[in-house]
């Protein structure tokens, strides 16, 4: 095989290996529980949207860094136990290009009182593509870097939601089934398709400390076949159920700063800020986040307690 060199900055490699490879990153992903676990659509007594926006790698020395922005809307269906959910997505980086949509369904079932679990389905679809003409190359005549790659690959997911007022504990896998290269909908993730299994843990708890003062641990864990199992913690303070101050540490990649400020019945936003701890903190300066909600008739319900998680 003819040796090749090839002039490009690492990200846009980094772009080429993630084509159609794991789902964007969020650091704000504890106030967007949908985006983690179907089974979490409908949880509340009312609808519920977030959007999120996310530029990775501020101020990066070379080009393709991530961006990514994802919507997200879901709600009770009037009179049943069943809960409906909507996923936009788009994501950026070096190269390539992910748009995907996924419907969520959940049913849940009333335990005790306080107690409710949930069971949930998703499906959908990733548009992928990777435009290789981009990619700076010696050796010209290689058809592979004149072209633009596209895929178009469907998808299902699952998971299970277990929530109160005061704790939630879910396990997911976004991607359970995908169909891609002619092949049916597999089970073997590993072969048929470029998407790859994630198994997501997610879990948080509602400390109160006094009558205007809160904490709220959380965590996520995420395991994918091939890879060490990666982990996020966060830590939160929540003052008069308005103002949120917390801190995240993801595993082997960076430190994050959370705000968050629920200004009325309908309003909320929040904003997070990445300090990375891997190599990658020699070449940019973090990594920004902001979050936008809006509550859909939470101020026609009568609800004892505000929306923690």
């Amino acid at each position: 095989m003819m040796k090749k060199l090839i002039t490009i900055p690492f990200v846009l490699l980094l772009g080429l290996v993630s084509f159609s490879q794991q789902d964007p990153m969020l650091t704000q992903y504890m106030f967007n529980g949908l985006y983690l676990n179907p089974a979490y659509a409908g949880s509340h007594k009312y609808w519920t949207s977030t959007a999120s926006f996310r530029t990775q790698w501020v101020g990066a020395d070379f080009n393709g860094a991530p961006r990514t922005a994802i919507a997200a809307v879901d709600g009770p269906v009037p009179g049943k136990n069943i809960g409906l959910g909507l996923i936009l997505s788009h994501d950026e980086i070096g190269v390539t290009t992910t748009n995907a949509f996924t419907v969520n369904y959940s049913y849940q079932l009333q335990l005790n009182q306080k107690t409710k679990l949930a069971f949930g389905l998703n499906a959908g679809a990733h548009q992928m593509s990777a435009d290789l003409t981009d990619v700076l190359i010696w050796d010209t005549e290689d058809d592979v870097y004149a072209s633009r790659l596209n895929k178009i690959i469907p998808r299902m997911g699952a998971g299970a939601y277990l929530f109160t007022d005061k704790y939630y504990v879910g396990i997911s896998i976004p991607t359970l089934l995908a169909y891609d290269n002619g092949n049916d909908f597999s089970l073997d993730l590993s072969q048929a398709s470029f998407l790859r299994r994630h198994y997501l843990i997610t879990g948080g708890v509602i400390l109160k400390v006094s009558e205007t003062l809160k904490f709220k641990p959380s965590t996520l864990v995420k395991y994918t076949r091939g890879a060490p199992v990666s982990f996020d913690l966060n830590f939160s303070a929540v003052y008069l159920d308005k103002f949120w101050v917390g801190t995240s540490f993801r595993a082997g990649d960076a430190m994050a700063v959370l705000l968050e400020y629920q200004s009325n019945s309908l309003w909320r936003i929040g904003y997070s800020y990445d300090i990375t701890t891997s190599s990658l903190r020699n070449f940019q300066n973090g990594s920004h986040e902001i979050l936008i909600g809006i509550d859909f008739g939470k101020d026609l319900i009568k609800v004892k307690t505000p929306r923690y998680f």
